[in-house]
């Protein structure tokens, strides 16, 4: 058997808060779009942060990449906490982890060329490649994510939605990153197109050896794309484990709701019980429930969960769940 690759991002309770201003008839506050978040990351291995809109999967990417600072907790690259980091040392770290935004129309400056846009790279870190080479590696870079090296004199705008997001990747590619985090990076494309970019993806960690966090709300992405999967609602990880062992055996009824939306895995799933439909709306983080943050949802519910906020322990499930009652098959559909 392999030995497990060592952690090369770990997150540890990490907490990141927002201030709300004041307003007319609004008091100021503070929200916790993260509450407690770990997680791993192993070298050249996929990850999968799933979860639905607003539960604080993107406040996760910008939270490690620097965009936003935690409040609490350790972002840790190969040991080192990047929010303690001295700024020059940080800038330096930032070519090892690259950002892949979901909207390949904003993420790129429409007055600067597909060459430039790559170069910009190599100024903000210089050495990492020879000038003289530049004009080279550009067409290289082009060439490997599949689009047409005489093409780098073009701006974003002659380019479809999905090669713009090839466009993305070739400039995260650029500093020779060791983990790229894509933010929802294939949400916004077609069908088809979505399938040509993860299936680039994976040949670019096949010949690379890349890891990456994949951020998405699409499980069936999720389940082509990565080899462990961490569930996250309301700022905290619900479940996570391997691939085939949330898939094959979910055990928190968030992420068996999840699942029932998802017409195509059914694996699982009991036909005979129907779909899991939830009731109620996600709680504002402002104001999250008490004990289980999903109980104001859940048909499993009882007071324990009211009073006591369940840790994300293996309860003889095969992996980690925050449920104080966990089932391996799913329960009946909740009308």
């Amino acid at each position: 058997m392999s030995t497990p690759a060592e952690p090369l991002l770990e997150l540890t309770d990490l907490v990141t808060s927002y201030r709300l201003r004041r307003g007319i008839g609004r008091p100021g506050g503070e929200v916790r779009a993260v509450a407690g978040v770990s997680l791993t990351v192993r070298a050249g291995e996929t990850v999968g942060l799933v979860g639905e809109s607003g539960c604080g999967k993107s406040t996760v990417a910008r939270t490690i990449v620097g965009l936003v600072r935690p409040s609490g907790g350790k972002v840790l690259f190969e040991g080192r906490d990047l929010a303690t980091l001295p700024a020059k040392e940080m800038r330096r770290l930032r070519q090892e982890i690259q950002l892949v935004f979901q909207d390949p129309y904003a993420a790129l400056n429409p007055r600067m060329t597909v060459a430039a846009l790559i170069k910009e790279a190599w100024r903000i870190h210089p050495g990492l490649v020879p000038r003289e080479r530049w004009d080279e590696e550009v067409r290289d870079l082009l060439s490997r994510v599949g689009l047409r090296p005489e093409h780098a004199s073009r701006y974003p705008h002659q380019f479809s939605g999905g090669q713009r997001q090839r466009i993305s990747i070739a400039r995260a590619l650029a500093v020779r990153p060791r983990l790229i985090v894509c933010d929802e990076a294939v949400s916004a494309l077609d069908v088809s197109v979505r399938a040509q970019i993860l299936n680039l993806l994976q040949e670019l960690q096949r010949d690379l050896g890349v890891a990456y966090l994949f951020i998405s709300h699409d499980l069936g992405v999720v389940r082509h794309i990565c080899d462990q999967v961490a569930v996250m609602y309301l700022g905290k990880i619900v479940e996570t484990g391997a691939k085939d062992d949330i898939y094959g055996n979910p055990s928190h009824p968030y992420t068996q709701a999840l699942m029932s939306a998802a017409p195509s895995l059914d694996d699982w799933r009991d036909t005979e019980r129907g779909e899991i439909v939830l009731t109620g709306d996600v709680p504002s983080p402002l104001d999250p429930p008490s004990g289980c943050r999903f109980r104001t949802r859940c048909w499993r519910a009882q007071d324990r969960c009211r009073e006591e906020e369940p840790a994300l322990i293996d309860r003889d499930t095969g992996h980690p769940v925050a449920c104080h009652f966990p089932e391996a098959v799913p329960a009946a559909a909740v009308s």
